[in-house]
């Protein structure tokens, strides 16, 4: 990708752009039901909006008071250009700055090869999370 800008802010700063990206990968392109995507998770979480060189948001993540990162979503347009491992990189560096030893996410499993190449590791079982088969991944944040 060209020029991507990534913010970091509290769900309130962020919650226009990152509601449309999530919107369109999740509820439209992923059939996730309405329901099952907005949470009260939003409000106390950490959220990732990247945008292009024309200021648009196309992707979006959130790391939990927990350590999990969550709700990574890229629109298909921005798809192999960069944007989820700055938007990933960016979660993680939060995550450091917060003390986090270890982050805990659950992939989608065609993301699994993602999330390997930036030291998650797959464990336990496949399971299903809104109708789409996931695996716990989990990832040290320092040695």
């Amino acid at each position: 990708m060209n020029a991507i800008a990534l913010r970091l802010a509290a769900w309130d700063s962020l919650r226009e752009p990152a509601r449309a990206v999530r919107h369109a990968v999740f509820i439209v392109e992923q059939g996730v039901p309405v329901d099952l995507e907005w949470d009260e998770f939003d409000a106390v979480s950490w959220h990732a909006v990247a945008y292009d060189a024309a200021g648009i948001p196309v992707g979006t993540g959130r790391l939990l008071p927990d350590a999990h990162i969550g709700r990574m979503a890229v629109l298909r347009s921005a798809r192999g250009t960069g944007v989820g491992g700055a938007i990933l990189e960016g979660l993680m560096a939060k995550a450091v700055e917060l003390g986090y030893g270890e982050l805990i996410l659950n992939a989608q499993t065609v993301a699994i090869p993602f999330y390997a190449r930036f030291g998650f590791i797959p464990e336990g079982e496949e399971f299903m999370e809104a109708g789409i088969p996931h695996r716990v991944m989990r990832r040290r944040t320092r040695t």
